[in-house]
């Protein structure tokens, strides 16, 4: 039996008794306390993160999707951000560089070389948990590069449903933001990924519309005519500076203040 019609005869059947409705629960519930005996993995807190780094040994070795980068700052937020970008390098360095965006509720949560399944699995903790009315969610770049191993276009697309899923059945809104314009990867010199990078946003695209959420297409503002960014906005091609941010800037507003309106009320 299908989903769909299974929930539909559950929902047709008679009341037995009229009783009143429950509150509705918290979301996301609050975590339960867990006390686990002995000295092992889960009694150890994150180490102190200065002088870290994603190549770095120890998070290579230990923490993979290195959960633990934003996990205390997490924990300090006085209250509950507008919205939280999501992402690797361009949404990391997003933040020194655009101040006025991450001022008034918005935090970054991006980390340097970073793919789909690393952010997916800290995607609770640095977004849901948070509990933003909008997350901003920008990844893709180091996927096409393969920093993490072999990929494919399929394990990128269950990657990012997963987290629109995830955001959406919390009620907080999405905004799908393009893969930014790449013509060539400085640190994979072999590889030429602008084609990729259209078919890719077009599918994020898709997906945004299919899924209620807002698509932000940097992609057309960036572009220069070898499918990639111009070095006055991106001196590396892939990084954009100051000046290539104030471009993005405006489409990002407009993005998150449509995805407001789909978040549920807090």
């Amino acid at each position: 039996m299908r989903w769909g019609l299974l929930a539909a005869s559950i929902w047709a059947a008679p009341a037995l008794a009229q009783t009143a409705p429950a509150p509705a629960p918290s979301w996301p519930p609050p975590s339960p306390p867990v006390t686990v005996p002995g000295d092992g993995m889960l009694d150890k807190p994150c180490p102190e993160q200065k002088g870290l780094w994603f190549g770095h040994p120890y998070v290579k070795a230990n923490d993979w999707a290195w959960e633990c980068k934003y996990a205390q700052a997490d924990m300090q937020l006085a209250g509950n951000p507008r919205v939280v970008f999501i992402g690797d390098s361009i949404t990391e360095n997003w933040v020194g560089l655009a101040p006025t965006l991450f001022a008034g509720g918005a935090v970054g949560r991006g980390i340097s070389g970073q793919t789909s399944p690393q952010i997916l699995v800290r995607f609770y903790q640095d977004v849901v948990r948070l509990r933003p009315r909008v997350v901003h969610i920008m990844i893709g770049t180091n996927d096409l590069a393969g920093n993490t191993g072999p990929n494919s276009a399929e394990m990128y697309q269950n990657h990012v449903m997963a987290m629109v899923d995830i955001a959406r059945s919390n009620g907080i809104g999405v905004v799908l933001g393009s893969i930014l314009p790449a013509a060539k990867f400085p640190w994979k010199p072999a590889l030429s990924p602008a084609k990729q990078v259209v078919l890719l946003n077009a599918w994020l695209r898709d997906l945004a519309r299919a899924k209620g959420a807002v698509f932000a297409d940097y992609h057309r503002a960036l572009v220069n005519a070898e499918g990639g960014m111009s070095p006055d906005i991106a001196p590396d091609g892939i990084h954009p500076n100051a000046k290539g941010y104030a471009v993005m800037e405006p489409i990002t507003r407009a993005a998150i203040a449509e995805a407001e309106k789909t978040a549920a009320p807090r």
